[in-house]
């Protein structure tokens, strides 16, 4: 296994106006490819998303982005995508939660955007790849198929978000940073000898897209507020909610419960359904998942995987690795955990990983809990 060649390529690099990014670009440069910059307009109105340490898509980030390229030495554009950024990403975020699951807008945005309507326009201007400043690497495996692995610092990994890619995608994807063992102020250091001002920029947080931070009320402006019950297990009311939208499972703060449990410990929420906008909370322990299903699998780098196998999983951006055993039954993935795990929500991807090999990406539709009931007897 080795990495991918390096041989001078016309590459776009995207420039979200951070540090990494621009590391990357220069990074690019300097292996003596053909390096162009462009910064994704993702908002028709680039004021009403997030500024200064929780932005990247900003009029600010457009500028870091340009003084950045002009460093480097690169040409720069700035290429409008606000229109499919708002279909593709924010009306999937706001449906996801309108029906009661947990999206990953990053995912999103790096599979629709990011390598999908940025990667086509690409090629079709004739360049050959697409360069980001993920914290990723792109080998070459045995017949010379391409396939996504960690990056070689953990710490930075950012290869959950990019299980979404294919093999076509993998093909014309480069991350200069993937294989970097050094933490963010050595890279921020390098940003600093290379005069690039973004050396010291905060990195960016959170939802690009939600100015102020506050998702329930973003949603609720989106969603109309509906009020609902907040029940217990056994479907007794306890409480009321002004829309199931603004809870996600695992969810313990903000739940606004008159009393207490009759335990005294806390609780959390278990179950939301839009279709009578109930939110289910319970204990800790009923959130113990021991299975699940996910659907619209995509295979990183390769074909689907056949009969059943063992892997490890991840199911958040900045989650541990868990094993897991897996099988794709007519498009449906059926996983099953060694030991249960907390906190899985329909809506986000799992993640299957061979060693340090991504091998694919599937959307979270089921779980199975174990029985709380069962554990107190």
């Amino acid at each position: 296994m080795t990495q991918t060649p390096q041989r001078p390529l016309r590459v776009l690099a995207a420039m979200s106006g951070g540090v990494d990014s621009a590391v990357a670009a220069a990074r690019a440069a300097e292996a003596g490819h053909d390096v162009t910059g462009v910064h994704l307009a993702l908002s028709a109105n680039p004021q009403s998303f997030r500024t200064g340490a929780r932005g990247c898509c900003t009029i600010e980030d457009s500028r870091d982005a340009r003084r950045a390229a002009d460093v480097i030495g690169i040409p720069f554009y700035v290429w409008d995508l606000a229109e499919r950024f708002r279909e593709d990403v924010v009306d999937d975020f706001v449906a996801e939660y309108e029906a009661g699951r947990t999206p990953n807008p990053c995912l999103r945005c790096n599979e629709k955007i990011k390598f999908a309507a940025l990667l086509d326009k690409a090629l079709a201007l004739g360049f050959d790849a697409v360069c980001t400043g993920h914290y990723a690497t792109v080998v070459t495996g045995p017949g010379g198929a391409r396939e996504l692995h960690r990056a070689s610092d953990m710490a930075k990994d950012q290869s959950y978000v990019l299980g979404v890619l294919d093999e076509r995608q993998l093909a014309h994807a480069m991350f200069p940073l993937g294989d970097t063992l050094t933490t963010k102020d050595e890279i921020r250091a390098e940003a600093e000898r290379r005069g690039l001002a973004v050396a010291k920029k905060p990195d960016s947080h959170d939802i690009c897209f939600i100015a102020d931070g506050d998702t329930q009320g973003f949603l609720a402006k989106r969603l109309g507020r509906a009020e609902g019950d907040i029940v217990d297990e056994s479907g007794a009311k306890i409480g009321s909610h002004e829309g199931a939208f603004g809870f996600t499972i695992g969810q313990r703060k903000g739940l606004r419960i008159g009393h207490p449990a009759a335990d005294g410990k806390p609780r959390y929420v278990l179950d939301i359904s839009p279709v009578d906008n109930t939110v289910t909370v319970g204990p800790a322990a009923a959130l113990d998942v021991t299975a699940l299903t996910a659907i619209k699998p995509r295979w990183c780098g390769g074909t689907a995987p056949e009969g059943r196998g063992t892997y490890t999983a991840q199911l958040r951006a900045h989650g541990d690795e868990t094993p897991v055993e897996a099988e794709l039954s007519d498009g449906v993935l059926r996983v099953t955990f060694d030991a249960p795990v907390r906190g899985v929500a329909p809506g986000q991807a799992i993640v299957l990983y061979d060693g340090t090999r991504v091998v694919g990406s599937a959307t979270i539709a089921t779980t199975e809990r174990r029985r709380t009931d069962a554990l107190a007897g």
